[in-house]
């Protein structure tokens, strides 16, 4: 059983103080990325560290004066690890499953309830969504390396910003298309073999990448050596993905 942080207990208690009985639910989710410091989920946002402890309240209602007090608290809630809490409505978590299949697909897959009932039991991620955000983001991914590489001028340094500046998203995105496969894993490293196999790239080439999730910094001679088998998997990925549909 996954333990969860000591100062998740200390926003359990200071959400009833601002919701009450307004407050249905508590998640926290990801906390296998808080445990081994390799893993961050790609759509937090707000103050987030690759230790951050996220999470996930589920409430009656939102108001400005329930914001207000929550902003009043947040340099507490990030001095003590917690990355900004997402806020939804009853109701509101069902009803965008369509738009975030990927983002709160992961969430679904991984998360520890702390307060209230399961959010999330009974719902399922539509396939054709989960397919159909794969693509996109594997198209938006591709699109990026390739802009980003023409802004570096052709320099290492800049090449070396742009892998450890986009790392972290490809293996959230790889995770995501493993899951849709079946493969429900927390070790990105293991999504990313998978995906050697699937694109049929020689092993170690997309598990590099994935490892430089929460790296700050490359050498810029490793980042031109990298780059070229990164660019050739991002493209290898947007085709796979493309032909799901005559699969």
């Amino acid at each position: 059983m996954t333990r969860l942080p000591d100062h998740v207990s200390m926003l359990e208690r200071e959400l009833h103080r601002i919701f009450a009985d307004r407050l249905q639910s508590l998640v926290a989710y990801d906390l296998h990325g808080v445990e081994h410091s390799n893993d961050e989920a790609p759509h937090q946002s707000g103050h987030a560290t690759p230790t951050s402890t996220h999470t996930m309240a589920i409430v009656e209602s939102l108001h400005e004066n329930d914001l207000k007090a929550c902003a009043e608290a947040m340099s507490k809630w990030h001095a003590a690890g917690l990355a900004t809490p997402l806020f939804l409505t009853a109701g509101e978590f069902e009803r965008s499953l369509d738009a975030f299949p990927l983002e709160f697909g992961a969430i679904i897959a991984d998360h520890v309830v702390v307060a209230g009932r399961d959010p999330f039991e009974g719902l399922r991620i539509d396939s054709a969504d989960l397919r159909r955000a794969c693509e996109v983001q594997a198209r938006g991914h591709l699109l990026h390396l390739r802009e980003g590489f023409l802004e570096t001028n052709g320099r290492g340094d800049g090449v070396s910003v742009l892998i450890v500046g986009s790392a972290a998203s490809f293996a959230a995105l790889l995770a995501s298309v493993a899951r849709l496969q079946g493969l429900e894993t927390h070790d990105r490293a293991a999504a990313g073999r998978h995906a050697e196999r699937e694109l049929q790239l020689p092993p170690g080439v997309v598990t590099e990448v994935v490892q430089l999730a929460h790296v700050t910094e490359i050498s810029a001679a490793d980042a031109m050596r990298i780059f070229p088998s990164y660019l050739d998997a991002a493209e290898r990925l947007v085709r796979y993905v493309d032909g799901w549909g005559a699969r």
